[in-house]
């Protein structure tokens, strides 16, 4: 069961969400509507919560956590990722947040106190250390990151079409679901 609940918390899923049977959401995770999570993500909001906002989807092998709220920083970090959100392929975010329309390359890592603008692309194998935050209308690549250059028109359109993409790929899994059953 990809589904699990910790101390009394269970996820909770909006309308239309497709969590693939091979994942483990567990705890303070709120999915909202036609949001994804593909095979062997694993989402644990143990010791604070995690957001995936609409249209948002997750990706094969990627691991999202959070930071406990200490005394040296009360709020923790939560792990936050906005509207029409892409995680690519096995990535890791901890402690981040992510606005709207942001691709995530495959492989990259976001840490703690992270805060992306909207309209951003994360190269394949990004680092992001602590408490960066990126600018919206940007390329950010490298080890660590570095702001590479502003984006295209053609590539801002393309953030949203990604998501739309992954909508659409949901949805077949969950016809493909509902016809077996």
């Amino acid at each position: 069961m990809p589904l699990r609940t910790y101390k009394s918390i269970a996820p909770t899923l909006g309308e239309r969400c497709y969590v693939d049977e091979s994942s483990v959401i567990a705890g303070d995770v709120i999915l909202d509507d036609d949001a994804s999570i593909w095979p062997l993500v694993a989402a644990r909001g143990d010791v604070n919560h995690i957001r995936i906002g609409k249209r948002s989807n997750v990706q094969d092998g990627t691991v999202l956590h959070v930071t406990r709220k200490s005394a040296q920083n009360p709020n923790g970090f939560p792990l936050i990722i906005g509207e029409d959100v892409t995680v690519g392929h096995k990535c890791m975010l901890h402690g981040c947040e992510l606005g709207n329309r942001i691709l995530v390359g495959m492989g990259a890592i976001i840490m703690d106190g992270v805060i992306v603008e909207d309209d951003v692309f994360i190269g394949a194998g990004t680092l992001v250390p602590p408490n960066k935050q990126l600018e919206s209308g940007y390329l950010y690549v490298g080890n660590p990151m570095q702001k590479k250059r502003p984006l295209k028109e053609s590539e801002i359109a393309f953030l949203k079409q990604s998501a739309v993409n992954y909508v659409l790929l949901k949805d077949e899994y969950l016809t493909q679901e509902d016809s077996s059953n």
